[in-house]
């Protein structure tokens, strides 16, 4: 089974940068900006730094023409980077949204008069198809639309969207029975009912979403920019009023000269949060990169952001924290049998049984008891489980074989004409269930030989990562059908918080409602058409790839490769996006210190001198003091582009030691990185001046 994953693009691949270098400047269009308001304000204040260095050209303006010249080009920079930034977040969307483009070619389609095989047809190409429609998916055809498959059971290619080169079954009725349009059919034919109109079909917002075209802001990134949106504005009015300040100082004092424009403005650019609103649209856009590369396609950014802020995760016990197939592992005889008797009766009820149980007990007969049997006998009779009998087993040479559920076990050797059962039947039982395992009782004719231990294996390390969820805040709830003994049992092998045992619909959808209730935020994952409501309700609901239409719309956050576990990696990813978004807005705030005293004492030196006691990094004159933070203030967007991209390494810890360890590194780090950053400029500066 070969799998090919989503590899990252590295930021540095040329055709990548060549590609967001020539998207930035297409950003630079005012239309286009004004939607981050702050670097939209930059870009006028570029414009009015490019107007005073003509009037210094000219002659018209004192400064000197390369101060406002080089003032004005690092001002524009400032705005490139910003631009390049997004662009470049979208670019690498854009590349794997091209090859999901070959997938969506117009293809023609079978339209059939009636959900039933046999139906007159009629070809239609693809665009043409509505919901309700029904077509016929025939061995190599590709299927036109994403649907349900009403009719038929077929092998289904789906690398196109999941990357996963094995086929697939897709077949009428249960959990597997979505298909998504661009996959092709390998093999027999299904008929599918059409469930999205084109233009909104998965694949469609599959590249949109990847692309970052649609993307709509989140609550929390929208708040974040009210809020830098608030500080531009309270500095545009310091700024604003630092001017006829300075000129009343000037008649004041009876020396100096007023602060120019050209300062003003370096003054508010430098001041403004440009740092955090430059990279903010990259650190979402990437962040749904970051997901697309698991394999999972978030359908909202809400989502993503909301799994960052769970602290309850309900998964389900079987394919999530335990391999989902029971192995046997012991044979416990009663009644006076011994464990090679028990072990011959299991493998004679189990010669026929295709189950994942049936295959584990045939190899634990072989493996331990050194049973050669692979077949049953020649004109036995194969007896299938059924949800009535709750039994299984093999009817041969006029002896009859069976495995299966305690009380049906019990049940059917009565109905044979016995008259007692083994009296330790219960105890063995029980133990058995207290252990997490599944006892399966064996019978042959009349009589009991004793119990298989069928054992849920838990997942290897799971036990970490719910240490790792449990350090960060986040409770795990199992939801399982098993009686709460066995639920109980494996609750604690796998150290989760909580369980729900024998759970249906909806106690599911119950259990929800009382978590968020609390005020918890919760998330879980689904596959089956019973789980939507549930999926539904949750604040972040993951529903696998192989699941019915009704999960998956349900549903806001997809995985490609239907893994359950992937659930714990959106968690973190969504942890990883909230914390980058905190720290670069930490760290773009803390500059503003060293900012202060390197740009204030400079625009107000020749008023008064004593400010001069301010220039604690000793910069060589008040040009170049002002350019080197004008400098600073432009670069460090582009050397913080790589880390947005990225996001800020998540640490499993409690939040109040995340907040502390961020705050030194983001906080302080911010605040030292400006003055050693200004002052290697100026030194430079001083150079070429």
């Amino acid at each position: 089974m070969a799998k090919h994953a989503q590899q990252p693009q590295s930021a540095f691949d040329r055709e990548l940068i060549g590609g967001a270098l020539a998207d930035s400047l297409k950003k630079l269009d005012p239309r286009s900006l004004w939607r981050n308001p702050v670097m939209f304000c930059v870009e006028i204040a570029s414009v009015i730094t490019l107007i005073t260095f003509v009037m210094s050209l000219t002659g018209s303006n004192r400064e000197p023409a390369w101060f406002t010249g080089a003032v004005s080009v690092w001002l524009w920079l400032t705005v490139i980077f910003s631009t390049f930034a997004e662009a470049l977040a979208e670019g690498r969307g854009k590349a794997r949204a091209a090859s999901l483009r070959k997938a969506r070619t117009d293809i023609s389609a079978k339209l059939l008069a009636g959900p039933e095989f046999g139906s007159a047809s009629t070809a239609v190409a693809a665009s043409q198809l509505r919901k309700g429609d029904y077509i016929l998916v025939e061995a190599n055809d590709m299927i036109a639309g994403d649907g349900d498959v009403v009719a038929g059971a077929a092998l289904v290619n789906e690398s196109a969207v999941t990357g996963e080169s094995a086929p697939v079954i897709r077949e009428s009725g249960g959990d597997r029975s979505a298909v998504t349009g661009g996959t092709t059919v390998i093999a027999n034919a299904i008929i599918v009912r059409i469930t999205a109109n084109p233009g909104e079909t998965f694949l469609d917002r599959m590249i949109c979403l990847i692309e970052g075209a649609k993307r709509r802001k989140t609550p929390n990134e929208i708040a974040l920019e009210v809020l830098l949106i608030a500080l531009t504005l309270v500095f545009l009015l310091v700024c604003a009023n630092m001017s006829p300040l300075s000129i009343y100082s000037v008649k004041a004092a009876g020396h100096g000269t007023p602060v120019s424009l050209t300062i003003l403005v370096a003054l508010f650019v430098c001041l403004a949060p440009t740092t955090i609103a430059a990279l903010l649209p990259a650190i979402g856009i990437a962040g749904m990169d970051r997901l697309f590369q698991k394999n999972v396609i978030a359908l909202s950014g809400r989502a993503i952001e909301a799994a960052g802020d769970v602290n309850v995760l309900l998964l389900d016990k079987t394919g999530t924290i335990t391999l989902g197939n029971r192995e046997a592992v012991a044979c416990v005889p009663l009644g006076g049998h011994s464990e090679q008797e028990v072990a011959e009766a299991a493998l004679m009820a189990s010669l026929s049984d295709e189950t994942p149980e049936g295959r584990s007990i045939v190899a634990l007969a072989r493996q331990k008891y050194g049973f050669t049997r692979d077949a049953p006998p020649a004109g036995s009779e194969a007896i299938v489980f059924s949800a009535d009998t709750r039994l299984s087993g093999i009817n041969a040479n006029g002896i009859q074989y069976r495995k299966g559920a305690a009380d049906s076990a019990v049940a059917f050797v009565r109905s044979l004409g016995a008259t007692s059962v083994p009296s330790d039947l219960g105890e063995i039982v029980d133990r058995i269930a207290r252990g997490g395992a599944t006892p399966l009782v064996v019978s042959r004719n009349e009589e009991i030989f004793g119990v298989v231990n069928l054992k849920d294996i838990v997942k290897g390390g799971i036990q970490e990562r719910f240490l790792q969820l449990r350090s960060m805040g986040i409770k795990t709830v199992m939801i399982t059908g098993d009686n709460p003994l066995t639920a109980a049992a494996i609750a604690a092998e796998a150290q989760v918080d909580d369980f729900l045992a024998q759970a249906k619909p909806e106690d599911k959808l119950r259990l929800i409602r009382e978590y968020q209730e609390q005020g918890f935020m919760v998330a879980m994952t689904g596959d089956g058409t019973n789980d939507a409501p549930a999926l539904a309700q949750a604040d972040v609901a993951v529903a696998m790839n192989t699941g019915t239409q009704p999960a998956r719309e349900a549903a806001n956050i997809i995985d490609l490769d239907s893994n359950p576990t992937k659930l714990l990696d959106i968690v973190e990813v969504g942890k990883q996006i909230l914390m980058t978004r905190g720290n670069l807005t930490t760290f773009s705030i803390s500059n503003d210190i060293a900012k202060y005293f390197a740009i204030i004492p400079a625009a107000l030196l020749s008023i008064y001198p004593q400010l001069g006691v301010l220039n604690v990094m000793h910069l060589a004159s008040p040009y170049s003091a002002i350019l080197s933070a004008v400098i600073f203030n432009a670069i460090i967007i582009p050397m913080l582009v790589p880390l947005a991209l990225k996001g800020t390494r998540f640490r499993p810890m409690p939040a109040e030691r995340l907040l502390i360890h961020n705050l030194l590194i983001y906080g302080v780090g911010g605040i030292i990185a400006p003055f050693v950053g200004i002052k290697a400029i100026d030194l430079v500066v001083g150079l070429l001046a």
